[in-house]
């Protein structure tokens, strides 16, 4: 072996390897620290050997550091320390780190934060959302510089004491982490606003063999589902229409369409100027009233536009603004069509399953099975308050009357889009009233503001799964939304509104987990260098403020 031979870090799969890791445990753990008893062997095989991870370091066919990771229980802590779970924060997927050791002459950092690398790339691969580990008393100071937090008593013995220790991916980030991040992911993260990711459990749903429309079973299926998805928002009725979140909100158009009165509808994005153009497609007779985007409406001109109406009239708006993540209020909204005697209708294909969605009092609603609830693309919904009765002023495929009429299928439908929503909703409604979204978004948005971006949107009308900021000054949003493609990590960032404002989305509506948002920030961290100032000082910044809104007619 020679000074200049390159350092190799990998998992352990060769024979040789395995043999000098038990060498190294020999050395380390008997020898150097003596936590176990001296034989005459040279070498100690650990008791987990069989379901232990392990993470090497080698200059050419030496070992010169290691470190093993397990996830099955009993973990040896377990067996140290009862109780062990009594310790630990709240977490669905444990790893125990065990058996760090690097030789003597190449403990300068270097090893170290290359095993950290690899041991980093595999736990986030295996979803560990938290790991813990019993690091020796006398490099305790180092555990905690990596975000480790110490918990019970000293375990071990007078000679070899160590200190039970946890790691969540949370501490990770706020300690700088010390081991970039990983890169060439096999399975990019999805952190779009549709399509999202799918659990396997849909995924297996979805593949299932098809089945008649007309099968009575599919029916009873189909029935349940509806009444399930309605109950979810306390609405009384909803159709499931064989299209996007669009044909939804033509669908809710067409019901409006059927008044025959003045309306007025709400625009401060993307989806709300899509609602304008629809309405204008359908000829109806409104005003708008428009804010910049990313600001939250001041609901006294909201409330001046419908005062102007005769009483019978309407309101059309976005509940999440998805372009922007403003979540605009639903019960200011529902108290002020009540005021003025007017219908309420609302486009919530972004905000359905991701957070409480109250739609009695509402007219009508759009939503969608691609974004929120988890599922595949290509099933939309209206929930609606009254009856729908055919109308034969309406294209057939927007009348909802037929849909109701027919038992809600009144023409073809795909059993394989409606058994994978059905599992989806069955999987959103176990983690509603969980908090655990809340959580995320709100450490994602405090992690961002650290890191000096600016966020879109004031904070009291944020939508808890769209995260919307802007790319630092003198960098490209479609280069650094690239560099993240190439990480393994999708956003939102490609479409034309974005383009144009230089904005990224980090939208938390599919299957995912925290540390995958750690592994997010960690390569933002590396492209976007932090402000100069101290940003604990500086007060938190967001792209645009509340102002009030325009007063527009329109046709």
């Amino acid at each position: 072996m020679t000074a200049s031979t390159a350092i190799t870090f990998k998992t352990a799969t060769e024979s040789w390897e395995f043999e000098q890791i038990s060498i190294l445990n020999y050395r380390t753990f008997v020898e150097e620290i003596p936590q176990h008893e001296a034989d005459d062997s040279g070498v100690r095989v650990d008791p987990f050997h069989p379901e232990n991870t392990y993470v090497i370091a080698l200059r050419g066919r030496d070992l010169i550091g290691m470190i093993a990771v397990r996830d099955t229980r009993p973990f040896s802590l377990d067996l140290k320390l009862p109780n062990l779970d009594s310790y630990l924060p709240p977490a669905s997927s444990i790893c125990e780190l065990r058996l760090l050791a690097v030789h003597p002459d190449h403990r300068n950092g270097v090893v170290f934060r290359g095993m950290g690398r690899v041991l980093r790339k595999h736990c986030l691969e295996q979803g560990y959302d938290l790991a813990i580990m019993s690091g020796t008393v006398r490099q305790k100071k180092l555990y905690s510089s990596l975000g480790f937090e110490a918990f019970g008593p000293p375990v071990g013995s007078p000679s070899a004491p160590f200190q039970p220790m946890y790691l969540t991916p949370e501490r990770f980030v706020t300690k700088q982490q010390l081991f970039t991040p990983p890169t060439g992911r096999k399975q990019p993260v999805n952190f779009l606003p549709g399509p999202v990711e799918s659990s396997p459990e849909v995924h297996r749903a979805f593949r299932a063999d098809s089945v008649s429309h007309r099968a009575e079973r599919f029916m009873q299926d189909f029935e349940e589902m509806r009444a399930s998805l309605a109950k979810f928002v306390n609405a009384r009725h909803v159709q499931i229409l064989l299209g996007s979140g669009t044909l939804a909100n033509d669908a809710v158009g067409a019901c409006i369409s059927l008044l025959g009165t003045r309306g007025v509808v709400l625009s401060n994005g993307e989806f709300g100027r899509r609602l304008v153009d629809q309405a204008t497609r359908f000829r109806m007779r409104f005003d708008t009233v428009e804010v910049e985007w990313g600001d939250a409406f001041d609901y006294s001109d909201v409330e001046r536009a419908l005062s102007r109406l005769p009483s019978g009239g309407w309101l059309w708006a976005v509940h999440c603004e998805t372009s922007t993540g403003v979540l605009n209020d639903l019960d200011v909204l529902k108290a002020i069509c009540k005021r003025h005697d007017a219908h309420l209708y609302l486009d919530c294909v972004s905000s359905l399953g991701t957070g409480p969605l109250d739609l009695r009092g509402v007219a009508a609603a759009s939503g969608a099975s691609g974004k929120g609830l988890g599922a595949y693309p290509g099933l939309s919904m209206v929930f609606h308050e009254h009856d729908a009765v055919p109308s034969t002023s309406l294209p057939r495929y927007l009348d909802l009357g037929l849909y109701e009429a027919a038992g809600g299928v009144p023409f073809t439908q795909s059993s394989n889009l409606v058994y994978a929503l059905r599992e989806a909703l069955r999987q959103t409604w176990e983690r509603s009233g969980s908090g655990r979204l809340t959580a995320d978004d709100e450490w994602l948005r405090s992690s961002l503001r650290e890191m000096g971006l600016e966020l879109v949107g004031p904070e009291y009308a944020r939508a808890p799964a769209v995260t919307t900021f802007a790319a630092p000054e003198g960098v490209s949003s479609l280069e650094l939304g690239q560099r993240l493609d190439d990480a393994g990590y999708m956003l939102s960032y490609r479409s034309g509104y974005l383009l144009e404002r230089g904005w990224l989305q980090v939208c938390l509506m599919g299957s995912y987990s925290r540390v995958h948002l750690v592994g997010l920030l960690g390569v933002l961290r590396e492209h976007c260098p932090r402000a100069d100032h101290d940003l604990e000082e500086r007060e938190p910044t967001s792209v645009s403020r509340p102002r009030s809104g325009a007063y527009n007619s329109g046709a």
